[in-house]
């Protein structure tokens, strides 16, 4: 691990615990705190391309070194992981990581292989409405849960009305706790607009975060996906 490497995380950095708890927090993903930066004189910065403002990173790297990840897939997820390990100096122990995720995901491959793709709209915000298309890394997870994406014919995140939703016909819809937190009130007017539709909350940590949590990923999709089978079938 990097523990003592580490010195400032964001906000959103809620794992592990004991780094959230002691790190220096310098900001969020899209508003850092530059003189907290200057505080702890990192010699090198990790961020995303998606996630970090490219005016603040472009500042940030005149004065330090910074690499960023461009993240779309589970390969590119993997890649970054290998990546990050070679410039950290920890080569094995990163490609060792990658390979195990490889591994679960090739396994949960093989076992939905030939099995019926369900239908499945996933939203990330409310009010407007916002749903995930292609050229996401979540699209890529939804894939390899087994779903396959109603807006997938969309790019990256679409604002979407419930007419939309409801025209678009999905078995499911995947209801993420992150960005947007969605909770039980939130069900009756998706219920109203969608009544065929299976509402499921889930953990949008796991279809999301594309480093080391993606170890519990493959496993939550395999619940995730056997506990809507057997609800269909009670149907």
């Amino acid at each position: 691990g990097l523990g003592q490497e580490t010195v400032g995380i964001t906000k959103f950095c809620v794992h592990p615990e004991e780094w959230f708890r002691h790190k220096t927090r310098v900001g969020g993903t899209k508003q850092v705190k530059a003189e907290k930066i200057a505080a702890l004189q990192p010699t090198l910065i990790i961020g995303n391309k998606e996630e970090n403002d490219k005016e603040q990173v472009e500042a940030l790297a005149e004065q330090y070194p910074v690499w960023l990840s461009d993240v779309r897939t589970l390969e590119d997820a993997l890649d970054m992981i290998r990546s990050i390990g070679t410039l950290t100096d920890r080569e094995a122990a990163a490609g060792q990581l990658a390979a195990t995720i490889g591994a679960d995901f090739k396994a949960l491959a093989e076992e939905l292989k030939g099995k019926c793709r369900q239908k499945a709209a996933y939203l990330i915000w409310r009010k407007p409405y916002y749903a995930v298309a292609a050229d996401t890394f979540i699209d890529d997870m939804l894939r390899r849960a087994g779903f396959e994406n109603v807006f997938r014919h969309k790019s990256r995140y679409p604002e979407i009305s419930l007419a939309e939703l409801s025209g678009a016909g999905p078995e499911t819809i995947l209801l993420s706790s992150e960005p947007y937190p969605f909770r039980e009130e939130h069900r009756e007017e998706l219920r109203h607009a969608c009544p065929l539709s299976t509402l499921k909350f889930v953990d949008g940590q796991l279809f999301s975060w594309y480093g080391s949590r993606l170890l519990l990923s493959a496993g939550y999709f395999r619940e995730l996906r056997q506990g809507l089978t057997e609800a269909y079938h009670t149907l």
